[in-house]
């Protein structure tokens, strides 16, 4: 199968320019630059005026939920929703249930995904406080790190245990990414609000409970653990302006020791939208003020925040019903990543460019993906092509998800996604999907991309 997108502006690893992609198989044949169009015969050909393409998204943080929640979501669907929403590979949480914090159990992840995933795919182990011993035993080439639970998981993951947390960071052989919060501060910030407001404390209190304070004691303890043992750490999430200071500055075009995910929820939301979302946007950490989102935005467009994740965590619409207490946290957002980023090009946080970075390239380089992440030649041919100028508007009937709702309802767009390859396959083609599409497991070799 020979596919030629052409008269793209075609944007990847630091620059934009005009030009036309070469399909071929799985891979990427060639990429030529300016007008003259390629020769040969091609089976389908893609026309790209006035679009931009790019490298398919690597999400490196989703709860597809899959096994044991799979009334919320499963692999099959969540994957669905990435491809429409250009995200071509997903890293996959461990608090499952069961929790992947066995080899047998990580195993089970996969053998599932090569059945439904229409996306690529690989999935994290996740750090107990008994499990370390394991560690020498994960198969680095398949897996992109090890996830650690520092502060109150949903899923009773919790490492509290300062000597399995010492074990963890001196003997890891992969990334290390941290979900950072304090749990005894926001236990104690808890009781405080119930004791003022009742069992289930109106949503608005969530960044309260799960306050600015709990997130950098969390974060300073991962960073320093980090520093001392010489482990390659990756904060989750971060929510707040203050720990952007924890942070290694980027030197000479290499990834520091220490780096930091933004979710695109804190870099969409602030603490003001509680009023008309409810407990839709809420999500751990919590979205908090409008200080803290303006530092997000210009740490991921001068370079202090490394990557771009979702943190896609779906929920029915009847577990989100309630307060700060009751409400479930998370929300579906792999479909709408893309778009949103986009948004924020035209607003003038940042750039074209930088979006690719942090949403493709970063994430590649990061975690060690193997041909993945780049738009270059015998590459795997994983290809976003975007419009703008084409609004449309979030309503139940776009979201794929199976949770069937999203927080970003009757929001409309400027940006959209035409088209998805993976793996040189054209899963979505201007609101046509195909199905029999599957993706592959990534491969990773854990050194940075020249």
């Amino acid at each position: 199968m020979r596919t030629l997108i052409h008269h793209a502006t075609i944007v990847d690893d630091g620059e934009s320019f005009e030009g036309h992609i070469v399909v071929e198989g799985d891979s990427v044949k060639e990429i030529c630059r300016g007008d003259a169009m390629p020769l040969g015969d091609f089976d389908e050909c893609v026309d790209a005026t006035g679009c931009v393409v790019m490298p398919g998204v690597i999400d490196s943080h989703v709860h597809f939920r899959e096994p044991g929640l799979t009334h919320k979501a499963d692999i099959g669907t969540e994957s669905r929703a990435a491809a429409y929403g250009g995200v071509t590979t997903f890293f996959d949480m461990p608090n499952t249930v069961p929790q992947t914090v066995t080899l047998e159990d990580l195993e089970d992840k996969f053998a599932r995904a090569r059945v439904s995933s229409h996306v690529n795919y690989s999935f994290f182990f996740g750090a107990t406080n008994d499990n370390v011993g394991l560690l020498g035993r994960l198969e680095g080439h398949r897996i992109p790190g090890v996830k650690v639970f520092m502060g109150a998981s949903t899923g009773n993951m919790l490492v509290d245990c300062e000597e399995s947390l010492r074990r963890l960071f001196q003997t890891s052989p992969l990334p290390i990414v941290a979900h950072c919060e304090d749990s005894r501060m926001i236990s104690q910030r808890m009781a405080e609000v119930k004791a003022r407001y009742g069992d289930d404390p109106p949503v608005a209190m969530h960044p309260v409970v799960r306050s600015a304070e709990a997130c950098y004691a969390s974060s300073s303890l991962a960073v320093a653990l980090a520093r001392e043992y010489g482990a390659r750490l990756h904060v989750a999430h971060i929510s707040t302006a203050r720990e952007l200071s924890l942070l290694d500055e980027p030197a000479g075009g290499a990834l520091p020791l220490v780096t930091g995910e933004a979710a695109v929820a804190h870099l969409m939301f602030t603490d003001a939208d509680y009023a008309t979302h409810g407990a839709l946007i809420k999500c751990n950490p919590a979205v908090k003020g409008e200080a803290d989102r303006a530092a997000l935005r210009r740490a991921v467009a001068d370079g202090r925040l490394t990557t771009v994740a979702t943190d896609h965590a779906p929920h029915l619409l009847s577990e989100k019903q309630g307060g700060c207490a009751k409400a479930a946290s998370g929300m579906p957002m792999v479909q709408f990543s893309l778009p949103c980023m986009l948004e924020l090009v035209d607003e003038g946080c940042l750039s074209l460019e930088r979006v690719v970075s942090l949403m493709c390239n970063n994430p590649a380089r990061l975690f060690g993906v193997c041909r993945r992440g780049f738009l270059r030649e015998g590459y795997k041919a994983d290809i976003v092509v975007v419009r703008r100028d084409t609004p449309w508007t979030v309503d139940s009937e776009v979201v794929q998800s199976r949770c069937g709702w999203s927080p970003l309802q009757g929001h409309t767009f400027r940006w959209r996604v035409e088209h998805t390859f993976c793996n040189g396959r054209h899963i979505y083609a201007q609101g046509a999907f195909d199905d029999s599409v599957r993706g592959e497991e990534v491969v990773f070799c854990h050194s940075p991309h020249a």
